[in-house]
């Protein structure tokens, strides 16, 4: 997916979860944060960070949050960007061979999926996106915060298996060059033990990392599992 206009910025200071200080071309200016997340390890205060200008001109902030250099490393931290890069990446053919339908936001049962999925020889699923942000050393790790949500996807996903259905989490790590990819059991011990749980009754657990640039994010490449 690429942005249209980015502007670079120094971040500030986050007052709430929805809007940060930045200070772009010698002037403070308040913009919106494109994840909710906690994200306290990458907006520091001096971290470049990156502004999509809205394409609404009657909002109330002018620019959007999407990306944050870490030291060398720059993330992306668009929580609306994974699923479209997704989209993309299956509609390419590079999810399940002979796609012939990827609908967004379907409900199953208790949970609303982010995909569901059916192919020429007639199978169908369901797929949950994650984005991931939080990196150690190398090392991507899922949730950045407890998330009672994401366990709950992931017990509906093994349903979905059970009835036959293919069901997959697709963690999409919105940064490069990243050694493997784990659950984060020390800040949400339930989601790692639902996640290990998910994978032994089927359901696939991807890990996808993305090329980021400044104003773009595309998958590139798979990153080892470790469960």
């Amino acid at each position: 997916m690429q942005y249209q206009i980015v502007r670079q910025g120094r971040f500030l200071s986050r007052p709430n979860r929805f809007i940060a200080r930045v200070e772009l071309d010698g002037a403070e200016e308040t913009v919106h944060v494109k994840n909710t997340g906690r994200c306290r390890e990458l907006l520091v205060p001096g971290a470049t960070v990156y502004l999509a200008e809205g394409e609404n001109p009657n909002r109330k902030t002018r620019y959007d949050l999407i990306a944050v250099e870490k030291g060398s490393l720059l993330v992306n931290m668009d929580s609306q960007a994974t699923n479209k890069v997704f989209g993309e990446w299956a509609a390419a053919g590079q999810f399940r061979p002979g796609l012939t339908l990827l609908r967004p936001e379907t409900v199953w049962g208790n949970s609303r999926f982010d995909f569901y999925w059916e192919d020429s020889a007639g199978h169908k699923g369901f797929v949950e996106v994650k984005g991931v942000t939080l990196e150690d050393h190398g090392h991507a790790r899922f949730p950045d915060a407890p998330t009672l949500r994401g366990v709950k996807h992931l017990e509906e996903l093994v349903r979905c298996h059970e009835e036959g259905y293919g069901a997959a989490v697709c963690f999409v790590l919105q940064m490069g060059g990243m050694t493997d990819f784990a659950p984060n059991d020390l800040t949400h011990p339930a989601f790692g033990d639902a996640l290990r749980r998910a994978a032994a009754r089927g359901v696939e657990v991807l890990a996808m990392e993305c090329a980021v640039t400044p104003d773009s994010l595309a998958i590139a490449a798979p990153v080892p599992v470790r469960l």
